[in-house]
């Protein structure tokens, strides 16, 4: 790529970022596979077991020169619930997840380090409630070493060995922030399932800077709507969308996964072929597919660049890999089954 052909490629990050407000901050296409980072609410909202671990992986505009890498994991799990004995079935959910996104030359990266709480309420044997908190620490990191200013231009070429007049090697600023959801969810028989939820994240406002200045991270409002159709034995229909707004900046993706049983509905050896397709408004479509084999479920998908950026990256997008177990407890493993108004999609 020549020197113009990447400055012109910066500038258009850039003419996309203000024109239509699509801020990079770290996320997923597979927001479906990120329930912590969606929500604090879906801390273990997952009727069908009792804990579950999971893996995101994220690499986005490779082609350009401000490439991004995202790293997920997380594991949550259930205190309560699954007792066939009661007509109401709350629970207690407990997370943690760990996010790592870095990107350009100077590495710039974020390190953070999420606990979340959520209560499940169970309010009729069709209708559930759920409220959930975060708290994490995040950590910041630049390195000005790996980094060329106007400074250090000599009329020839940026001359490393000039200072940059900006603070020497790796920096770090560190800070807390807070947030809170919630949903709910309507499933009037084991062929529908219906959730709409909501969100704020940086609810305290923290200050961000390396330089010790007064930069407020405002509040993330963001807002999800998903739900289950089964259609007959083999088919499971899972529309969704997802809306997150921040600073006047908003990010819109939604779409369908469908899922294909490749044995009977309701074994417990399930097996199912995913493929879904989504769109971020003004940004990508994305193709998604995957497989889901007992326990385990892998799906990869990729974002094909319809902005403004596509003739700078050949319209090559992100690639993401998400990887999720779900998992029940021993002494469950009969009643679970058995549980009211829960929900069953195999």
């Amino acid at each position: 790529m020549t020197i113009l052909k990447k400055l012109f490629a910066c500038l258009a990050v850039m003419s996309i970022c203000h024109t239509n407000g699509v801020a990079q901050s770290m996320h997923f296409s597979q927001y479906y596979n990120a329930p912590q980072l969606l929500n604090p609410a879906n801390t273990a909202l997952m009727p069908e077991y009792d804990y579950r671990a999971g893996l995101n992986y994220r690499n986005q505009w490779a082609a350009v020169p401000v490439p991004y890498n995202t790293f997920s994991a997380f594991g949550d799990f259930k205190v309560g619930g699954n007792n066939a004995n009661k007509v109401s079935n709350n629970w207690l959910g407990i997370g943690l997840a760990f996010f790592n996104d870095k990107a350009g030359d100077g590495n710039l990266a974020l390190t953070q380090v999420q606990g979340s709480i959520a209560y499940h309420l169970q309010l009729s044997e069709f209708t559930m409630f759920s409220l959930g908190f975060s708290a994490a620490t995040v950590n910041r990191s630049v390195n000005f070493d790996q980094l060329t200013f106007n400074n250090q231009w000599d009329g020839f070429k940026f001359n490393t060995n000039l200072s940059t007049g900006e603070k020497p090697g790796l920096i770090h600023t560190q800070y807390y922030t807070g947030g809170t959801g919630l949903n709910f969810a309507w499933f009037p028989n084991e062929e529908i399932y219906v959730k709409v939820g909501g969100g704020v994240s940086n609810v305290n406002q923290p200050v961000e800077s390396f330089y010790g200045g007064t930069n407020k991270l405002m509040m993330r409002e963001s807002g999800n709507l998903d739900m289950f159709f089964h259609t007959g034995s083999v088919f499971t229909i899972n529309p969704s969308v997802y809306y997150a707004t921040q600073s006047g900046a908003a990010e819109i993706v939604g779409g369908t996964m469908v899922r294909i049983n490749l044995n009977g509905p309701y074994d417990e050896n399930v097996t199912q072929l995913l493929f879904g397709g989504y769109l971020r408004v003004g940004d990508a479509v994305i193709g998604a597919a995957g497989l889901q084999y007992r326990n385990w479920q892998m799906v990869a998908s990729y974002d094909f660049t319809i902005s403004g950026l596509a003739p700078y990256n050949a319209s090559y997008g992100a690639l993401e890999m998400s990887i999720v177990y779900q998992g029940v407890y021993s002494r469950n493993r009969n009643s679970i089954k058995k549980s009211l108004g829960c929900p069953r999609f195999f």
